[in-house]
């Protein structure tokens, strides 16, 4: 199992976080965030993938976004439609993973996953809250077994510590695991102590 962290703002700390050897790092692009990334990003081990995050933006400016910062992967979290994902990937590298966001209540509808199946390579599933994420709770994961799509997910939402033993008896084909604000000393700034456990914890249960 893949391991993302994601919300990285500040350069020492993400140098300091990057020598865990995550197999993702997210960078946000959304102004509206308390973890709005607006800097450059230092010298990462090119095994980690630099995602960005964006909340409903123009294909132009997250292509503008993908060459600024070399990126590998783009996080689509806002209500973009199919068609718009569809474009975006006839217009960036095949090589540059798209990873569309859907929000999760008691209420969602799976099947709305299957027209996205092939304009993306993967799915993250988040807690439905109140901001496009960060909100650091956790949503049901019971209805996950509502899916019925074969595509690769990362599973999203207030995951710490505590949740390590849950995610292994979900029995499900989770892809990465999305850690962010259960990891903060406060918005952006992660503790790599916690985060050192984390991975440590996730080696012994062998996700």
């Amino acid at each position: 199992m893949k391991l993302k962290i994601c919300g990285m703002k500040y350069p020492e700390n993400i140098i300091e976080v990057g020598s865990l050897l995550p197999d993702y790092m997210g960078f946000i692009f959304y102004e509206k965030s308390a973890r709005y990334f607006n800097g450059t990003i230092p010298e990462l081990i090119k095994t980690i993938k630099k995602v960005g995050v964006f909340v409903n933006e123009s294909v132009e400016n997250i292509i503008k976004k993908i060459d600024e910062h070399n990126l590998q992967a783009v996080q689509l979290h806002g209500t973009e439609s199919v068609e718009f994902c569809q474009e975006l990937k006839n217009k960036i590298n095949k090589r540059i993973e798209i990873i569309k966001v859907f929000s999760i209540g008691d209420d969602f509808d799976f099947e709305v996953l299957q027209p996205f199946e092939d304009v993306c390579d993967y799915f993250l599933f988040d807690t439905k809250g109140k901001l496009p994420g960060g909100n650091g709770a956790t949503f049901n994961w019971k209805i996950l077994k509502n899916n019925k799509s074969n595509k690769p997910f990362f599973l999203s939402g207030g995951i710490g510590l505590e949740e390590i033993a849950a995610i292994k008896n979900l029995k499900l084909p989770v892809y990465a695991i999305d850690v962010n604000s259960r990891f903060e000393i406060e918005p952006g700034l992660k503790n790599k102590n916690l985060l050192t456990n984390f991975k440590r914890k996730l080696e012994i249960v062998n996700l």
